[in-house]
């Protein structure tokens, strides 16, 4: 056992890990020991493995390997594996096969309707239904259930926000890692800021725990059932232990049922009251009723939702605005602010604004509340009556201390000061200002701020198998973030593919090998906002910008064969006549960035050969020619004259091609006799440079160029960057770095007493083009744009092969490449941008040299895409000269948000399309007015915001604007068609929609009888009739009928109306008998049951005493009981109350005197017991066992025995006694034998016997006992 407080050290150096494994693969399982030789058991399920066809057990120093073949749904278990006494479990999961293929995209489900039940959560909220099982979920720790790990602190995975409906269940779920806990830890949930919820537990709130021991993770859960509405806001969770703290805040949002048609605003808007008896006189204009607008509160308008993107809303003390508004105004005012417990929050106001007494203590007291924000600091000031006195600040009702710069406390006249620096959300709590024994108190609220961007994610272009890493940082330190793709939120189940790490206020996520469906949007979303940016992955390929081209070259000249590709990292092989050329001395291969050189010094005839350079892990071959020239020199006598000896120049201009920044070396072979001198002149022209496009074709002579000799300069210089050498048979004209410069015709003449000879050799100088002009941007949509741009001023001398364009965020530094294969046009379409994002294009020119510098950026600008077409489009209603339209929101607003929408309309047949309102309308419903009767007309909508009008969306049959007749139908709701129970004093508002036109004519009857009174009042409107009493009476329950008449068509609905009150007491109540502990009661129903059926009658007593009530009986039918357990010697009293629907009856009938229960007269009488023999003979419940135990190390030998009176024990060793002998310590407790053999030798081994002995009898067993040497 390992030493209390020190940690037992373990045999291995690498633990096997948890895998998941798809079926029919094999699963390998590796594990390292501290040292070699040591012997390790693999086993599952308890069981030893041995190697066989299914398991493959390998061993090779200190690494063990198993190997599970073929793995099936029947291997999947814990496993462990065994090396001394140190042993590791680990778990094999099996994944179906459909289940582990790669999914080729992410493919996003269409998010439910909110209102729809069942619906679903984020992927870390479970929902009765659809939540993830435990095993899916325990998928979350990165390294499987073995060893979880928690890089965000005592969490390994948090509660997540969530939404349901009306009615459904939910279940929060957190994960705490409990591998490095000793004790189990405290995990609390609040709702709000104060509310512990473990005293709520009941019916609508349960909590929940567990503890997998496999993966070392304690599970606790907090399960919602039957959720209501008053059940949304703000939760929060923390977990505590010993030294360490963590907390997370989430969601709950709770939605009303929807049905699946639409929405019938009906039903959102019921009159409770009515201010007068008026008329609806318009469509447009209705009498002022109460209505309940509760259930259909936005927050903002369609413009709002525009404009909250542009700028961020000013903060407004929401407790300021609650005491100015009036009561009617705190729903909409908690709706827009975002108060979810605004019941907490009305108790205090009405503290707030309760009448406060004089103090004399206090000539100023502290505001009821105050709120700061992180990190801020506030003051809180009294002033005081006497400025001598002394005062106590509490915190909590804490005394608070002076300690640092923390609290400040200042004194200033009569004016005492409390100074709180660096607020942090302990600071948040209830403060007093105690003046001797009176007090004044107040809230200080710690607004934490929300979680900013500082720098955004930037855009990554990257090929398949690189790593990517996106970081961001954000304002706070240790934020809590969320990662998306395209819209879907990545979670700790994913850990194997992506890893987030964190970094004081960075933030990464990290992919170590893209593939091609990674490719998407990234997002990193705050509690203050989100950054987006686009990741593209594409397929390895490798572009030539240079290709190695032929050389020709004489003997002992040196060959360079040079080539630039695209990717600095790509390594290749050089070829000689298609054979691998082995760098030595001579011959010399580099690799310098996009750059292959081969280089071959003193060239022989040997060299001469085809060369290939071939990239690795790609499918092409560069490749060249070696020529070698051979200077032949014929016999020249004496005093020959000179000659330059070149291969084919002629006496023609021969052209000789360099690219810019290369080195330039022309070697002319030269004779004659004597020594020849030789001169080197540059022809300097004059001519302008060629445009970067196709060039024209040549036609008329040739000498009638634009270029035209005017100066020759003599190259004499022997050192530098352009320096002549001449030797005795040749000269060297080099320079150093080519540039445009040394563009020209260069005159070689070689002069001596004989003659002369001349050449003119043509060098043109190549590069990559000038950089582009700023491109154009134009045609910009929601997420692509038209890019166009001019040819550089100059292609190089090299046609411009075609052109590559690359953008940027603006607020970035990193451009990223749009396409890999050259733009051909002038002009390209840019997709894949992100609406609303301010981009930058640039575009490089490329020719045959290579890429030119980037251009300008063009000018800023933002993808935004008008909105979409609206939906549900739809006539509400017909007349003789109006059309009622309604219909929803776009799908998509964009960017840009909605500004409005624009009606028109159009007659059938026709194209010309008429405007019904001017301007743009913010409402999505119009009444079209001043039609024409009889037209048929067809109807369209637009949805327009900054970008422009979406497209539009049309009514699918033309509209005949004329009234049509419609048969009246009373649509009785279903709670209207059973018995309508109101209590007396209570308002009556029963609205009935109907259908029919022309208007139809309502009519109301109560009992055959037409209405009449100032206290029923009925309102009608086009579409519905409302019979409201403010305040309901006895007399107004009975039938109502209500008809619904057009000309002779009517339809008629009956309701019954019943007003109830509570029952009068009951009657007569008398005393029938008492006896004993007992009396026996009995009453007559009540004269008046409240118009409604008993519910039944609470019985009462009384004792006569202190005429103090207590119920006997609840909710009993009948009208006679038995009261019972009276106090004998007192008197009582007993009353009955009668209740029904509404409540008990405001008064009880009483019994007029007491009843008194006598005393009656008892004898005690003691009883008898039958005495009982316990004694029993000893046995042994449990007998020694044969042991063999080592030399040297303590033995025991154990049984257990039982006997009444207690027996005598004695110990024998092969018939002699062990009482005796000091080696041997016997022990006996609570009927267990023990005998302690104290380092035993072979001499100890023997036939041991334990004997029992009482008066009742005797009892013994026997064992044998091995004594072993070790070996």
């Amino acid at each position: 056992m390992p030493e209390p407080g020190k940690k037992p050290v373990s045999a291995f150096s690498k633990k096997p890990r948890s895998v998941e494994v798809a079926a029919g693969s094999p699963a390998v399982f590796e594990a390292e020991t501290e040292r070699a030789g040591l012997k390790v058991r693999w086993q599952r399920a308890g069981s030893d493995i041995s190697a066989s066809n299914k398991y493959g057990l390998a061993a090779e120093g200190t690494r063990h390997t198993l190997t599970v073949r073929d793995v099936g749904p029947a291997d999947q278990g814990s496993y462990a594996v065994i090396a001394g006494s140190s042993k590791v479990k680990f778990d094999l999961k099996v994944l179906e096969a459909e289940k582990a293929e790669p999914v080729p995209g992410p493919a996003s489900a269409p998010a439910e309707a909110p209102g729809t039940p069942g619906e679903a959560l984020a992927s870390a909220t479970d929902v009765e239904g659809g939540s993830p099982s435990p095993e899916e979920s325990s998928s979350a720790t990165p390294d499987g259930p073995g060893a979880p790990e928690d890089p965000i602190g005592l969490f390994v995975m948090r509660p997540q926000d969530g939404e349901v409906t009306v009615g459904g269940s939910i279940t929060f779920s957190a994960r705490v890692a409990g591998a490095s806990l000793l004790k189990p830890p405290v995990v609390k949930w609040f709702k709000g800021k104060w509310v512990d919820l473990s005293s709520k537990v009941g019916q609508h709130l349960q909590l929940r725990d567990s503890y997998d021991r496999a993966s070392k993770v304690y599970l606790f859960e907090l399960h919602i059932i039957d959720a209501q509405a008053t059940f949304a806001g703000g939760y929060r969770c923390e977990v505590s232990t010993k030294d360490k703290f963590d907390s997370c805040n989430f969601n709950l949002t709770v939605h009303e049922v929807i049905g699946p048609g639409d929405l019938d605003l009906r039903s959102a808007f019921r009159r409770t009251s009515l201010a007068g008896g008026g008329r609806r006189i318009s469509d447009s204009h209705e009498d002022a009723g109460t209505l309940d607008f509760s259930s259909l509160l936005r927050k903002s308008s369609l413009r709002t939702l525009r404009d909250s993107k542009l700028e961020a809303p000013a903060e407004e003390d929401v407790w300021e605005i609650l005491r100015r508004a009036p009561p009617s105004e705190y729903e909409r005012i908690a709706f827009q602010y975002g108060v979810t417990d605004l019941r907490g929050m009305l108790k205090r106001l009405k503290g707030i604004k309760r009448d406060e007494k004089k103090s004399t203590a206090f000539q100023k007291k502290l505001q009821p509340a105050y709120q700061v924000s992180k990190g801020h600091k506030i003051r809180l000031t009294v002033e005081l009556a006497d400025p001598d006195a002394e005062v106590k600040w509490l915190k909590n009702g804490q005394e608070i201390q002076m300690s640092g710069s923390k609290y400040i406390f200042e004194s200033i006249g009569a004016k005492r000061t409390l100074t709180i620096s660096q607020c942090s959300l302990a600071d948040d709590a209830a403060y007093q200002c105690v003046v001797g024994g009176e007090k004044c108190s107040t809230e200080l609220f710690v607004k934490e701020p929300p979680v900013l961007i500082t720098r955004p994610l930037e855009d990554q272009l990257v090929m398949v198998g690189q790593r990517v890493e996106f970081e961001c940082e954000v304002s706070e330190e240790g934020a809590q973030v969320k990662w998306l793709k395209d819209g879907v939120e990545l979670t700790r189940e994913e850990t194997f593919k992506y890893r987030f790490k964190k970094d004081g206020q960075r933030h990464h996520l990290i992919i170590n090998e893209a593939m091609l469906e990674d490719a998407g949007h990234y997002a990193l979303r705050t509690s203050g906002g989100q950054a987006l940016a686009e990741l593209i992955v594409q397929e390895k390929k490798l572009e030539v910008y240079q290709s190695i081209a032929d050389l020709t070259v004489g003997s002992k000249d040196q060959a360079v064969f040079k080539c630039e590709v695209s990717d600095e990292n790509v390594r290749g092989v050089w070829l000689k006549n298609g054979k691998e050329l082995v760098p030595d001395s001579r011959i010399k291969v580099s690799h310098i960035g996009r750059v292959h050189k081969l280089t071959i010094d003193d060239v022989t005839p040997a060299d001469e050969a085809d060369y290939s350079f071939v990239p690795e892990g790609f499918a092409c071959n560069l490749s060249a020619k070696l020529h070698f020239m051979e200077v032949k020199i014929d016999f020249v006598p004496r005093q020959e004259p000179p000659k330059i000896h070149l291969d084919c120049p002629g006496r023609t201009l021969d052209t000789i091609v360099v690219v810019a920044g290369n080195k330039l070396r022309l070697d002319v072979p030269i004779s004659g006799d004597p020594a020849p001198t030789v001169i080197w002149q540059k022809t300097i022209t004059k001519g302008s440079k060629v445009p970067a496009g196709p060039a024209p074709d040549v036609s008329g002579d040739a000498d009638a160029s634009d270029e035209w000799i005017f100066d020759r300069k003599l190259l004499c210089e022997t050192e530098g960057r352009v320096r002549v050498e001449t030797t005795k048979d040749r000269s060297v004209f080099t320079v150093e770095g080519a540039e445009k410069e040394d563009e020209g015709v260069y005159v070689v003449t070689v002069k001596n007493p004989v003659g002369e000879d001349q050449v003119n050799l043509t060098v043109k100088v190549i590069d990559v083009p000038d950089a582009p002009a700023a491109p154009r941007i134009s045609n910009v949509g929601e997420d692509y744009c038209t890019v166009q741009w001019e040819p550089p001023a100059y292609d190089g001398g090299q046609p411009v092969l075609g052109y590559i364009l690359e953008r940027k965020k603006k607020k970035s530094y990193r451009w990223m490449r749009l396409n890999f294969d050259l733009l051909r046009e002038l002009s390209h379409e840019a997709r894949r941008m992100i609406e609303g994002v301010v981009y930058e294009m640039r575009v490089y020119a490329v020719n045959a040299v290579g890429m030119s510098r980037p251009s300008p950026a063009s000018l800023p600008f933002m993808p935004i895409g008008p909105p979409s077409e609206p939906t549900h489009l739809a006539v509400e209603d017909v007349s003789d000269t109006t059309v009622s339209l309604k219909w929803r929101p776009p799908e998509r607003a964009g960017a840009g948000g909605l500004d409005g929408y624009s009606v028109e309309y159009c007659r059938e047949g026709c194209s010309e399309w008429v405007a019904a309102l001017q301007g743009l309308m913010e409402r999505t419903s119009v009444l079209v007015k001043d039609l024409p009767t009889g037209a048929r007309l067809l109807f369209r909508v637009r949805a327009h915001n900054v970008a422009g009008p979406g497209a539009p969306v049309t009514i699918k049959e033309p509209v005949t604007v004329q009234e049509i007749f419609q048969r009246p139908r009373l649509q009785l709701p279903r709670h209207l068609r059973q018995t309508i129970q109101r209590k007396v004093g209570e308002p009556v508002n029963l609205l009935i929609p109907f259908q029919g036109k022309p208007r139809p004519q309502v009519t109301w009857t109560k009992e055959g009888q037409p209405l009449a009174g100032e206290e029923v009042t009925i309102r009608n409107s086009l579409t519905d009739t409302i019979l409201f009493i403010r305040a309901a009476r006895r007399t107004h329950s009975g039938t109502y009928e209500v008809t619904l008449r057009i000309e002779n068509v009517e339809d008629k609905a009956t309701l019954v109306l019943q007003v109830v009150d509570k029952p009068s007491p009951p009657q007569d109540i008398q005393v029938i008998e008492a006896w004993g502990f007992n009396v026996a009661l009995e009453w007559k129903p009540p004269q008046d049951d409240g118009n409604t059926e008993l519910w039944g009658y609470t019985v009462q007593k009384a004792d006569k005493k202190t005429m103090e009530w207590f119920t006997v009986l609840e909710h009993y039918r009948r009208t006679h009981c038995v009261v019972s357990e009276l106090v004998i010697g007192n008197g009582y009293y007993f009353r009955v109350f009668s209740h029904n629907t509404v409540g008990p009856s405001d008064r009880a009938t009483t019994t007029k005197e007491p009843v008194f229960i006598p005393r009656p007269g008892i004898t005690y009488e003691r009883p008898t017991y039958k005495a009982l023999d316990f004694s029993e003979a000893p046995r042994f419940t449990r007998p020694l066992v044969n042991r063999s135990v080592i030399a040297g190390y303590n033995a025991t030998l154990c049984c257990a025995v039982r006997g009444t009176p207690k027996p005598k024990i004695s110990w024998f060793k092969n018939g002699l006694d062990l009482g005796k002998d000091a080696r041997f310590r016997m022990f006996s407790k609570q009927g267990v034998l023990t005998l302690e053999i104290r380092k035993p030798c072979p001499f100890d081994g023997g036939v041991y016997v334990c004997r029992a002995t009482n008066l009742q009898g005797e009892a013994q067993c026997e064992c044998r006992l091995e004594v072993r040497v070790p070996q």
